[in-house]
């Protein structure tokens, strides 16, 4: 491999890749981590690191840390999973100013070596851009990585992490149940597994109380220095703005600027996460760092581009890459708030992986959308067709039909709406593949 294009091609020669394949993927195991960590002589060892896991919220909390520590004057790497539109932007290292996404020569350097390393054992996709990940953040200097668990947290590949400076466990409701389990509590057990002996462990926002015993007595358990979310600090909004307490403060910080109520305990976890890790923020960069995160895909407006400029004048355009029961619960919600400040008729144009729950993500869209067009997966093979998504929308009681693909959908819509009506809000999601691919017909990919 000698150049970025090959690189990229000889990853997705790589099988399985649960991209492309889906549960085939999984494998319920360290092994193949453990033994390039040792041939690699232990890089994940070589950093501070900031563990996040959880159903829902784990990718704002990684951005809310992120924001805030670089607004204080560090540096953090970051890792993501998936990407969006480009590898690039599972690894975003840290540098003082800002990071930034790995550049095309690095990441490809990165990955010849880990799969030299690897002597041609079978391994997924994962698992090398993990060891990639371990290799990148080990030999560019920062003050703290940020490691988003990928799927699960006991045998996730990043769960090589020996003694993390935190443990973040965000909410935790029904998804990925073929590898997890069918209940919260079996996958809280699963996401309770990046919890390490004696190392501090923040709980964010559990609407189960199910999940929430499991992870607190994994801690106790672990003798791990633990906080949880409602019972030793809290966020809320107010007037506008935040508020954020815990035991030793009390913060007025400016509303944040990710959209939707569960940001304000997404934020809240980040903010007690960073002060258990041992990091001395001041208010000012707290609410600086609140108030400017980004995070491409998590009810993310487009106001321009080409999927914006297929609609009618003035329609609101949001992306969401949620796709479970409770994800939807959470953007039904922030829609329900958008209509009742902005009344207009809302579209959902879905697709999904076959490996989701649909009726419970759409259920919480009933009486809130007028319809749904379902459109399939162009970047998995693993995606679920369109009619049997509609059949589910239908079932969960909206009005659905299959369409062909996005551009398709929202032409659909704009032929038919009168320029006397309000203009229509639009809601893409259920998948972050889906929002990768608007992303990239939109010409605006994560930088």
């Amino acid at each position: 491999m000698s150049s970025y294009s090959e690189t990229l091609d000889w990853l997705f020669q790589q099988l399985p890749m649960y991209q492309r394949i889906g549960q085939a993927a999984y494998k319920a195991d360290l092994s193949n981590t453990l033994a390039l960590m040792e041939i690699l002589e232990q890089p994940q060892q070589s950093f501070k690191s900031v563990h996040v896991a959880g159903t829902n919220g784990k990718g704002s909390v990684t951005a809310f840390c992120r924001a805030i520590l670089e607004v204080g004057g560090l540096t953090a790497h970051v890792h993501t999973s998936p990407h969006l539109v480009n590898w690039h932007e599972r690894f975003r290292l840290g540098a003082e100013g800002g990071g930034k996404l790995a550049d095309d020569d690095v990441l490809a350097e990165a990955i010849r070596r880990v799969a030299e390393a690897n002597r041609g054992e079978q391994i997924t996709v994962f698992e090398i851009l993990t060891a990639v990940m371990f290799v990148l953040f080990s030999e560019h200097r920062a003050d703290v990585a940020i490691v988003e668990v990928g799927l699960g947290g006991r045998f996730d590949a990043t769960n090589v992490i020996e003694k993390p400076a935190v443990s973040v466990i965000m909410p935790i409701s029904l998804d990925h149940q073929a590898y997890l389990g069918d209940r919260v509590e079996l996958i809280a057990a699963e996401k309770a597994g990046i919890i390490k002996q004696g190392a501090p462990v923040v709980i964010g926002e559990q609407p189960e109380e199910a999940a929430r015993e499991v992870l607190i007595a994994t801690a106790e358990r672990l003798r791990c220095p633990y906080t949880v979310y409602g019972q030793d600090f809290m966020a809320f909004g107010e007037n506008g703005r935040m508020t954020y307490q815990d035991e030793d403060s009390l913060l007025d910080l400016p509303a944040p600027r990710l959209t939707g109520r569960h940001q304000y305990a997404n934020a809240g976890a980040a903010i007690r996460a960073l002060k258990a890790a041992g990091f001395a923020l001041s208010e000012e960069a707290i609410a600086k760092g609140v108030e400017s995160v980004e995070w491409p895909g998590r009810l993310q407006r487009l106001t321009s581009g080409h999927i914006h400029d297929l609609a009618t004048h003035d329609t609101e355009i949001w992306l969401d890459g949620g796709h479970n029961p409770g994800a939807g619960k959470v953007v039904a919600e922030a829609m329900a708030n958008r209509e009742e400040a902005d009344p207009r008729p809302l579209f959902v144009i879905a697709g999904m992986l076959n490996t989701k729950e649909p009726i419970g993500y759409f259920e919480p869209f009933a009486g809130i959308a007028r319809h749904v067009f379902t459109v399939p997966l162009h970047t998995s093979d693993a995606g679920l067709d369109p009619v049997a998504l509609a059949s589910d929308a239908a079932e969960a009681g909206l009005s659905a039909e299959a369409a062909d693909n996005v551009e398709s959908a929202m032409r659909t819509i704009a032929q038919t709406w009168s320029e006397e009506d309000n203009p229509p809000r639009i809601l893409i999601g259920g998948s972050l593949y889906l929002v990768g691919e608007v992303l990239k017909l939109n010409g605006t990919s994560p930088q």
